[in-house]
C-alpha cells in the first residue's frame, strides 16, 4: 500500500488536468455537461483562474482575476508549460446559478454561492431554508463528481492519447501568441 504522501505527490497532477480538462469542455462543447447532469444549460468560468508554472526552478503564479478578464493569457500560460490549479466556475440551471472556485491538488469546493437568499425571511421559515441549502449543496458536489466521474473515464481509456491531449493542445496552440 502506498504511504499517503507519496500517493498524493504521485497522483497529484490528476486535479490539476482536470479542472484543465473543464475549461477545454466550456469552451468547446458545453453539451458534455449536460451528459453529465440534464439539468446543466451552462457551466462557464468565474472571475479568477490560477496557473502554476512548475518547469522553472522556481515556481511561477499566474492569476487572472475580474469579470471581464481575459482568458488568452492564460491559454499562453497553459502553451507555455503551465498547469490549471485553481478555477473560479458559474454552474447554471435554468433560473438558477452556483458560484465557486475549485483547486486541482485537493478538489477543494470553496467560495460557494447558491442560489436564492443568504439567510430566510423569517424564523419560522428557517428548517426548509436549511434543507433547500442542502439540496443546492448536494446538487453542486453531485456534479462535480459526476464531472471528476466522466474525466477519469476518458483519461484512462486510450481517448486520451490518442484524441483528448490532441485537442487539447490543438485548443491551447490556438490562443493568440
Amino acid at each position: 500500500m502506498l504511504d499517503l504522501a507519496v500517493a498524493y505527490n504521485r497522483y497529484r497532477f490528476l486535479g490539476d488536468e482536470f479542472i484543465t480538462w473543464l475549461w477545454f469542455l466550456i469552451e468547446t462543447d458545453q453539451n458534455a455537461f449536460r451528459e453529465m447532469d440534464p439539468d446543466c444549460t451552462e457551466l462557464e468560468i468565474g472571475s479568477r483562474v490560477v496557473l502554476e508554472n512548475r518547469q522553472k526552478k522556481s515556481l511561477e503564479r499566474i492569476s487572472i482575476r475580474g469579470d471581464d478578464a481575459g482568458l488568452e493569457e492564460g491559454r499562453l500560460a497553459l502553451k507555455k508549460g503551465a498547469l490549471l490549479t485553481e478555477i473560479s466556475l458559474i454552474f447554471k440551471t435554468g433560473e438558477h446559478q452556483w458560484q465557486f472556485s475549485l483547486k486541482g491538488e485537493s478538489l477543494n469546493l470553496s467560495n460557494l454561492k447558491t442560489p436564492g437568499p443568504a439567510l430566510p425571511p423569517s424564523a419560522e421559515e428557517m428548517e426548509s431554508f436549511i434543507l433547500d441549502k442542502s439540496e443546492q449543496l448536494n446538487k453542486i458536489t453531485n456534479f462535480i463528481e459526476l464531472a471528476f466521474k466522466a474525466f477519469m473515464r476518458v483519461r484512462v481509456s486510450n481517448k486520451w492519447e490518442n484524441k483528448m491531449v490532441p485537442n487539447i493542445k490543438k485548443w491551447i496552440n490556438s490562443a493568440a501568441a
